[in-house]
Parts: C-alpha cells; sequence; structure tokens
C-alpha cells in the first residue's frame, strides 16, 4: 500500500535528526584511518582474492578455502566493486549504511511493540546509537553489523502490526536465511527465543499456538534451505576438508569446549562471567546513567508486551552466550537494539508510575559529565606531565601535541550533561556520540600508525610485480593482500629448518617477520621497518634472513633500511 504525501513527509520526520547526526559521525570517523588489521583486512581480503580469483561460490584466503563465515557480506562488497571498481571506500561506506538501517529498524521494533508510546520509537534510536563499543565496532568492515541488521528485520517480521497481528512468516524465514548467510548458524541464537517464548509477550502466539509454532518451524526451515542451497554446492566445490570445517569444525567448535588447549585459545574460550564482566563498556555511556538502572531495576509486574518482549530476547541469550566456551565482545552485538529497548521501555515506565522519581535530578547524567570533566583535565595536563618527566610512555608522547585540543571537547561534553531539564536523554546520546568520534580522532593522531599496514603491503606489491616469491614467518591472516593487491598466495613458514630450506629454494624471496623487539642486524639488513601495534614488521630478503638466523654476517644491503613512519609519515631510508 502506498503511503500518503502526508505519510511520507511523516516518516522522514521520524528519523531526523539522529539518523543524519549518526551517518555524518559515523563517516568521519570511518574515513579518518584505514581499515583496521587484523579484522577489517581480512574481510577485505577475502573480498578481494574471491573477486581476483573467480571463487564466487567458496570464499578463499591466501589461496585456501576460507571456512570461517558463510559469503553474503563478501557478495555485498564484491557488488559494490562491480558498480564502482575495486576500492576501501565502498566497503566502509556499506557498513556506514548497514548501522543506518540497524537505527530505522529498532525504531520501527519500538513503533510496533510499544502503540501506546510514541516516545519509544523517538528514543531507542538514540539510545542505540549512543552504544560506545558498538559505534566503534561497527567500524569495521566484519559480519556483526550485518548479522544485527537481519537480527532486527527477523524480529520486527515477528511483531504485530496493528492491522495484522500475525507475523509475516515468509519474510521472518528470509531475514533468518540472509542472516545465515551472513556468520552462519550463530544466527540463530539471536532469533531463537523470542520465538520460542512467543507466548509469553505475544498474545497472538497465546491464542495460536500451533500456527505460531508451526509456521515459525516451517521459517526457520526456509532459512535453513537458504543456507544450504549454498553451503551444500560450496562444500563440494571446496574439497574434503573445506566442507569437513563447513559443516562440522567451525560452527561446532564455538558452541562447546575444545579438547585441547590450544584449540581452546584459538577459538577465544573465557570464562562464564566473561560477558558480565565488561558489561559496563558494553552499555557505556548508559552504563554511567543513574536513571536507566533505576528504571530497569523498578520493573514490576505486570510488564507490558514490548518489555516482556525485550526480556524473552535478552535473558535467555544473555545465559546461552556466557555459557558458550568462545567468547568475543562482539558476539552480543545485534542484542544492542533489544537493550535499548529495555532501557527506554522502564524509563517510559518509570516517568508514568513515579514521576517524581524519573525527576529526581540525582538520577540524572551528572555522573558522566563529572567523569568527561575528569578526564579533560587529565588531557589538558598531559603536556606537563610529559615535558616534566613525570610520565612517559608511546601514547603518552603521541598525544601530548593534540591533548589539550580534545580536552576542550570533553570539557563541553561533561558540561552538556551537566546540564538539567528536559531533552536528557538526546543530550547524553549525543555526548556519547561526539566522545566515541573523538576518541577515534584521537586514535588516529596518535596510534595508527602502529596499525597502519600499508608500508608493507605497498613494498609486498612491488615484489609481486617483480614477480619474486614472498613468505611470512608464522601464521598469516590475509592482512597484507588488500592494499597490496596480491594476486599469489603468501607461503608460511614455522621453524628455522623451513626458513633454511625456502631461502635455498628461493634465494630471491621476500619473507616477512613479526618480532616483539628489534636489534641492531633488522636495522642494518632488512629491507623494511615499520611498528605493529606493540610489536614490529620486518620484510628481509630471504638470503639475508637465513645467514643471521645461521649465524652468518649477510652481504651488506645495496639500499639502506626503510623506516616507518618518518616525521612526515612516509618511508624513510635509515641513515
Amino acid at each position: 500500500m502506498s503511503l500518503s504525501p502526508y505519510r511520507r513527509t511523516e516518516h522522514l520526520r521520524a528519523v531526523w535528526p539522529w539518523l543524519p547526526l549518526w551517518t555524518a559521525v559515523a563517516l568521519l570517523a570511518i574515513f579518518s584511518h584505514g581499515p583496521m588489521p587484523l579484522y577489517s583486512t581480512r574481510t577485505l581480503a577475502v573480498a578481494w582474492e574471491m573477486w581476483n580469483q573467480g571463487h564466487w561460490l567458496v570464499p578463499h584466503i591466501n589461496g585456501q578455502p576460507y571456512s570461517e563465515k558463510a559469503p553474503l557480506l563478501f557478495w555485498l562488497i564484491q557488488a559494490g566493486w562491480f558498480a564502482f571498481g575495486v576500492n576501501d571506500v565502498w566497503p566502509r561506506v556499506l557498513e556506514v549504511s548497514i548501522g543506518g538501517i540497524q537505527l530505522v529498524l529498532v525504531s520501527m521494533l519500538a513503533r510496533r511493540l510499544f502503540p501506546s508510546r510514541p516516545w519509544m520509537a523517538k528514543a531507542a534510536p538514540w539510545m542505540l546509537l549512543a552504544f560506545g563499543y558498538a559505534f566503534l565496532f561497527g567500524l569495521q568492515i566484519m559480519y556483526d553489523a550485518l548479522l544485527a541488521l537481519w537480527t532486527l528485520a527477523a524480529l520486527l517480521c515477528l511483531t504485530p502490526k496493528a492491522q495484522r497481528p500475525e507475523p509475516r512468516w515468509l519474510l521472518f524465514g528470509l531475514c533468518i536465511g540472509l542472516g545465515l548467510l551472513t556468520k552462519g548458524p550463530v544466527m540463530l541464537l539471536h532469533v531463537i527465543f523470542p520465538w520460542l517464548l512467543g507466548p509469553l509477550w505475544n498474545d497472538w502466539a497465546g491464542q495460536h499456538r500451533a500456527r505460531w509454532y508451526g509456521r515459525g518451524m516451517l521459517s526457520l526451515l526456509l532459512g535453513g534451505a537458504m543456507l544450504l542451497a549454498w553451503a551444500l554446492p560450496a562444500g563440494f566445490s571446496g574439497g574434503d576438508a573445506y566442507r569437513q570445517r563447513l559443516f562440522f569444525t567451525q560452527t561446532a567448535g564455538r558452541v562447546v569446549d575444545r579438547l585441547s588447549e590450544g584449540k581452546d585459545l584459538q577459538n577465544h574460550a573465557e570464562p562464564i562471567w566473561f560477558y558480565l564482566l565488561w558489561l559496563p563498556l558494553l552499555l557505556f555511556p548508559f552504563s554511567g546513567w543513574p536513571r536507566a538502572w533505576v528504571a530497569v531495576a523498578g520493573l514490576r509486574r505486570p510488564l507490558e508486551p514490548g518489555l516482556r518482549f525485550a526480556l524473552c530476547w535478552l535473558v535467555p541469550g544473555f545465559i546461552v552466550f556466557s555459557l558458550i566456551s568462545g567468547k568475543q565482545l562482539y558476539y552480543p552485538l545485534p542484542e544492542m537494539g533489544g537493550i535499548a529497548l529495555l532501557m527506554a521501555g522502564a524509563i517510559a515506565v518509570l516517568r508514568e508510575r513515579r514521576p517524581v522519581l524519573a525527576s529526581n535530578s540525582w538520577l540524572g547524567t551528572w555522573p558522566l559529565g563529572v567523569g568527561g570533566i575528569a578526564f579533560a583535565l587529565v588531557l589538558f595536563a598531559l603536556p606537563l606531565l610529559v615535558g616534566g618527566n613525570h610520565l612517559h610512555g608511546e601514547w603518552p608522547d603521541a598525544a601530548a601535541p593534540y591533548s589539550r585540543y580534545f580536552a576542550v571537547v570533553f570539557l563541553l561534553l561533561g558540561g552538556l550533561l551537566l546540564l538539567r531539564g528536559r531533552g536528557e536523554l538526546r543530550r547524553l546520546a549525543v555526548a556519547g556520540l561526539v566522545g566515541a568520534l573523538a576518541l577515534n580522532t584521537l586514535f588516529t593522531l596518535t596510534l595508527w600508525t602502529r596499525w597502519d599496514l600499508r608500508p608493507t603491503a605497498h613494498l609486498l606489491g612491488a615484489v609481486e610485480q617483480a614477480n619474486r616469491p614472498i613468505a611470512y614467518l608464522g601464521n598469516y591472516e590475509g592482512q597484507f593482500h588488500f592494499e597490496g593487491r596480491l594476486t599469489r598466495p603468501i607461503d608460511e613458514l614455522f621453524g628455522e629448518p623451513a626458513l633454511q630450506a625456502y631461502a635455498r629454494a628461493h634465494p630471491d624471496a621476500v619473507i616477512v617477520t613479526h618480532p616483539e623487539k628489534l636489534d641492531a642486524n633488522d636495522m642494518r639488513y632488512a629491507l623494511l621497518v615499520q611498528p605493529f601495534r606493540s610489536s614490529w614488521l620486518v620484510v628481509w630478503t630471504a638470503a639475508s634472513l637465513a645467514d643471521l638466523h645461521a649465524g652468518h654476517t649477510p652481504p651488506e644491503p645495496p639500499v639502506p633500511t626503510m623506516v616507518y613512519p618518518a616525521n612526515d609519515g612516509r618511508y624513510r631510508p635509515q641513515p
């Protein structure tokens, strides 16, 4: 049914101003520096190899089938490359678009679940956009933002409309299928509990249990069929080892404990209380807002359907994700929309049932305001501490020239949060969003050079153009392939015998090492040295590295070692 001009205007007004604000801030943040290793660079490496080698069905990385993820995000990236050419602009615009759609979907969910509370459709997206960790991780070219989109879309299909209380089962199944094609069976953990517990929050489900569960099961089967429509031909095309990992090892390994310590470490094994411990960070800045916690703690039965929906989604999901051995902070990001709904709904109930408590100024944002001003004072004092030799370190030394500019930003944000009166939630959301942008910008100005792999990637690209082999000492994770536009695999070398044998077979090869510390030989005989996180990347000729490891003195290099970064941020020969 088409909307009247009036209705179109109302829908456009409903996204003002949170969607334009979030989009502008997200674009500024995501283009302030390059793709982040190893998350974004690995995703781009897989998409690039699929594009370059024509592997449309089976994702590949470094010449091998990549069973860790399903292909939908890679297909979306390649669709943009087909239209605009290969670049790193489109994948970033895609991530920002995905985040914006999430905000729209959570606003629609709030409108459906809380039809008598129009404020909720405005409050929920403001809360979602303010979560600092979710915003910063959303700048990664990763699968979880897209998974969150399909989770919200699927749950929106499950919720009742005024003119149709029964869910849209076909769309529900399609969204589940698209989520499965984004990150595999983990999609089910994000949507299964609101469906299984439907009669607890949905009156139609309680009255029509057979149809709710019967048609819901058909929707799940539709989603599974969409995944199998890709996975079965991909499994046969990728070979026996890929098929085994795709159908068994990869998914099961994230749900059950591994049999050995080494595999546990690889699978991000963490204790059961991991998410509870990091909950304040995941919920920041709302973890520092007393009003939100008083509102949630004050919820009492009977709860309205929207709040019951949020609890049916979040509580069992949190328990299951805590029980799973493999944990990462970004795994529960699809639930952030549910947290926004729960907090906003609890605040709405508090305002209605206990207006005096809801207006209590001691429950306002003043703790965050005080914290912002204290952080501003620390930034303002940083140049004095560094200049007076009271504080040293990589980050303080790098941040000191900029810290007073950012001190002004956080001083203003702290003052904003100390204001009282109407619009408290919006002030908090704006402060949280701008604060996350400021931290991202400060990272770009101070630490990004330790994450920027372009010098090594460009050198390796030139080496490949000269038709020389390339190897990596240790486990290679695709971090150079996209930026260097590499078209051949990088050989992985493990142990001294493998290094010596490789150097004998390929004396003209180039080898990348990843030492914790540098020594004089690195600065004298290597082709390039650059920092990487808390360690270093060093690029060698195979003959020179093999000689040093064998205790021999390599010949003097024809050109001095290139060291990055120089003062102007470029390659610079070491004198």
